[in-house]
């Protein structure tokens, strides 16, 4: 019998809040600061206790994965 073709998996969507949750109060800090990924002014905080817009980190979590997956695929790991 014929060996199958791998599937592709189906990425699953995302929840309506993105991909992080910041609604613990850690998450934010009554001083303004620059944001590390866009510099608007915002009172949020990442993890590290760094100014970040929740959507920013996303986009930037996005684009690590992607450039891990690639580098992954094309066998080039860093």
């Amino acid at each position: 019998m014929p060996a199958r073709p791998p599937r592709k998996r189906k990425r699953s969507e995302l929840p309506a809040t993105g991909l992080l949750d910041w609604s613990d109060r850690a998450h934010w800090s009554p001083r303004e600061l620059p944001c590390r990924y866009c510099t608007r002014l915002t009172n949020l905080r990442d993890s590290s206790r760094k100014p970040a817009h929740k959507v920013c980190a996303e986009d930037a979590l996005r684009q690590q994965t992607a450039d891990a997956a690639a580098a992954y695929e094309n066998e080039r790991l860093p």
